[in-house]
């Protein structure tokens, strides 16, 4: 048994001290947060992922998951300590570390032997070097540590099945040690191991996530054409991801995509680029059909209920993604807002993110389920791909509706049924 420290509780930080609990190390989770560390002592989690709460609970009866508000009690007691905090973007795309930067020094300042501090959260080429060069101004040059760079692959919605179960590990080291150390704590997960220097790892995960949002924008940029021509974005999608050099997954056609990842690492990498002497075109492409897709879809509203002002339109889907009640760069928010700044009155619902939207959200009915969204609405906007949103009683829907428009914003509907049962139907790029 290893005694880990894992610095913050969001996403990545409790999926991440949860499962390693789980693997059966002694896992001291630290947040500056107090009372997320209060509720969390009670096996409150402060967000939905599904199946993390009866991890959590598990792991902290069994006393291997522990909870404290100080990060030196967490960087003493540990021989493993995971950097988890949040790097939001800037407003010039670059990476807000900060927090990295003040956790790296708090570890300067506790420890006392040697330690092993790993980078988890996203974070541009170099910030290894920068971590180093941190604690080596508090410690000195002589400073006993390792710094590694162990990037995540998490999921929402899937996260415990992704931190468990992960296709591989990357691990970015500077010594044998430490990828003794890395190698041995992931043994029992039996995953490839890819391991590199720290900045190829740093690389490897904003590469990644780019790479997904390029499929996501090729489908729509395909989706638009398929719309022009009268063809089907759908089996266009399904026929290249038969090929497997291409794979199915990430060619969704649709609003775009949001999220805490796929904005912010792609911003990052195009800033960490130009940094670089190098113009990354082809991301600001993708990112550029990100942005069209909201707008494309305003216009389907536009079209299909001609003036938006003083309409009421019914909402289904909040959160960025289905299983998780994550908001953070939601296009389901954006469109909310955007629809509201034409003049429409907005009726939404969502499973599980209505609690955070309320606090990001004004002037907007929350409503208790989505035939009360319907409810006297002008058009139906489904945003978010919740799998209770595919069996609704489209009849009761219909009643509800105040006109039988709906607008599919992730194409989850089967067109010919639901123009069958009389619905205006929109969706994106399937040429109906």
């Amino acid at each position: 048994m290893r005694t880990i420290g894992v610095i913050g509780t969001g996403y990545v930080g409790l999926v991440t001290a949860a499962c390693l609990a789980d693997l059966g190390n002694r896992v001291i989770c630290a947040d500056n947060n107090r009372q997320k560390i209060a509720k969390l002592k009670k096996n409150i989690v402060p967000f939905y992922e599904p199946g993390l709460d009866a991890v959590v609970r598990k792991n902290t009866k069994a006393k291997r998951l522990l909870f404290t508000a100080s990060l030196e009690e967490a960087t003493e007691a540990a021989e493993i300590i995971f950097i988890c905090v949040g790097t939001p973007s800037l407003a010039d795309g670059s990476a807000d570390l900060s927090a990295v930067e003040n956790v790296a020094s708090e570890i300067a300042h506790a420890m006392k032997e040697y330690k092993i501090i790993v980078e988890k959260s996203t974070v541009p080429a170099e910030t290894g070097l920068k971590i180093r060069r941190t604690i080596q101004m508090i410690k000195g040059q002589n400073a006993h540590f390792d710094v590694v760079s162990n990037p995540e692959f998490l999921r929402e919605g899937q996260a415990l099945e992704d931190a468990m179960h992960p296709d591989r590990i990357v691990i970015g080291v500077e010594s044998k040690r430490a990828e003794e150390a890395m190698r041995a704590l992931y043994k029992p997960l039996k995953a490839p191991v890819i391991v590199c220097n720290i900045e190829t790892a740093e690389i490897i995960k904003h590469a990644s996530n780019s790479f997904l949002a390029t499929k996501i924008s090729f489908i729509n940029a395909v989706a638009q054409l398929c719309e022009r021509v009268g063809a089907d974005v759908q089996k266009v999608a399904e026929a290249m991801g038969l090929d497997k050099r291409i794979g199915r997954a990430f060619l969704n056609a649709g609003a775009g995509y949001g999220g805490s990842c796929f904005p912010k690492d792609v911003d990052a990498f195009i800033y960490l680029a130009q940094q670089k002497g190098y113009d990354f075109e082809m991301l600001k492409a993708v990112r550029k059909v990100n942005e069209e897709q909201k707008k494309l879809l305003f216009k389907k509203i536009e079209d299909a209920i001609w003036i938006i002002k003083g309409k009421t339109i019914g909402v289904l889907g909040i959160s960025f993604k289905p299983d998780t009640d994550d908001i953070r760069n939601s296009i389901p928010i954006e469109m909310v807002r955007m629809l509201q700044q034409a003049g429409a009155k907005i009726r939404a619902y969502d499973p599980k993110a209505m609690p955070k939207a309320k606090a990001e959200l004004k002037s907007v009915v929350f409503c208790k389920n989505a035939y009360d969204a319907a409810k006297g609405s002008h058009c139906l906007l489904l945003m978010t791909e919740w799998n209770e949103f595919l069996t609704l009683d489209w009849q009761r829907i219909k009643k509800a509706l105040h006109q039988p428009v709906i607008i599919d914003g992730r194409n989850m509907l089967d067109a010919e049924k639901m123009n069958g049962l009389g619905f205006i139907y929109q969706c994106i790029g399937r040429g109906v």
